[in-house]
């Protein structure tokens, strides 16, 4: 057996440096879209708020037996329209997740894979990576075309 063969049947190794230093920018991925999920969800609690306020305010003039002008429809159209925008949120979310956790197992199995099991605590838990590759199948946003997984 030559040189060549015997190093063609060794697993790969990491150098440790570099799978630390590619775990923890998992991580910091991982730390970035958690960051993200939290601004989406502040800016949509802030958009329903004041969808939910408008369509009150359009609820109360309809209520009142005022006519419902062409202008009126409109400006009911439109707050439907940006109410079913906001499938965005839900769509984003699931990504967001599914990302972060495919993420956040890639970086335990660097850790358990090139650090070792040399933990006191005992062996390192890799959580699964998503069996499907994307949650949300969707492409566009009219009401009612979000498939959820």
């Amino acid at each position: 057996m030559s040189f060549d063969d015997s190093v063609a049947n060794q697993p790969a190794v990491m150098p440790l440096l570099f799978a630390a230093e590619l775990q923890d920018h998992l991580m910091v991925a991982s730390t970035d879209l958690e960051r993200l999920q939290r601004l989406l969800d502040d800016a949509c609690l802030a958009l329903i708020d004041g969808f939910h306020s408008s369509a009150g305010q359009l609820a109360e003039v309809i209520d009142q037996g005022h006519e419902i002008t062409p202008e009126l429809q409109e400006v009911r159209h439109k707050l439907f329209k940006a109410v079913t925008a906001l499938q965005f949120q839900d769509m984003a979310t699931q990504l967001i997740a599914h990302t972060n956790q495919r993420l956040r197992s890639c970086a335990d199995q660097i850790a358990r894979d090139a650090l070792g099991s040399d933990d006191p605590d005992g062996a390192a838990v890799v959580e699964d990576i998503p069996l499907k590759p994307n949650p949300v199948t969707q492409d566009e946003m009219d009401a009612g075309s979000v498939e959820l997984f």
